[in-house]
């Protein structure tokens, strides 16, 4: 029961942050909701092991896809925030403050990859998942993944819409989400 009331008030948040894009379906914000939402029940699913063997395999893995996940969040939003120009000029009603981008930022953890804060979140849907693998687990987290697919094609989509042949360029530099393989 308490698992369900948390998700229940993770899902109120999760709705809450995403009221915007939720009014855009289509847009990147709309399929990133659904990514948020896996991941909050791969968490409320494995929490109660979370930590209990942090030697094992899986927890070991888990612990370092968490790591990475904050790296990822941090250095991302750090270069957006500083190099991207973000102004009210690119609102399309479903952007964050930082995501109002009017420069290509392609320096720095862009040089390798182009969605450094959607790697974090796949990070953390698999990081989640490895606390305790299961079949259940499996099939949300790669519900996960492929809303951070599509997230990301939207969101390039979008971006070649505004930025052009320079996004474009830019594209054909980096990786989408693992820097030289994907």
């Amino acid at each position: 029961m308490n698992d369900l009331i948390f998700f229940l008030a993770g899902t109120a948040v999760v709705i809450w942050l995403s009221r915007k894009a939720l009014r855009k379906p289509g847009s990147h914000g709309f399929y990133r909701f659904f990514a948020w939402e896996a991941i909050l029940g791969l968490i409320v699913l494995n929490h109660g092991v979370w930590g209990e063997d942090p030697y094992s395999p899986h927890q070991f893995t888990s612990w370092m896809l968490m790591l990475l996940s904050i790296f990822l969040v941090v250095e991302g939003t750090r270069t957006l925030r500083r190099d991207g120009a973000a102004s009210a000029q690119r609102d399309d009603g479903s952007f964050y403050e930082f995501e109002k981008t009017t420069q290509v930022v392609s320096h720095g953890i862009f040089s390798y990859i182009r969605h450094p804060m959607y790697s974090s979140l796949l990070a953390l849907a698999w990081g989640a998942y490895f606390q305790d693998p299961s079949l259940i687990g499996t099939i949300i987290a790669g519900i996960a993944s492929f809303s951070l697919w599509l997230t990301a094609v939207t969101d390039e989509r979008e971006c070649l819409a505004y930025f052009g042949d320079a996004y474009a360029s830019y594209m054909q530099r980096t990786k989408r989400f693992i820097p030289f393989l994907l």
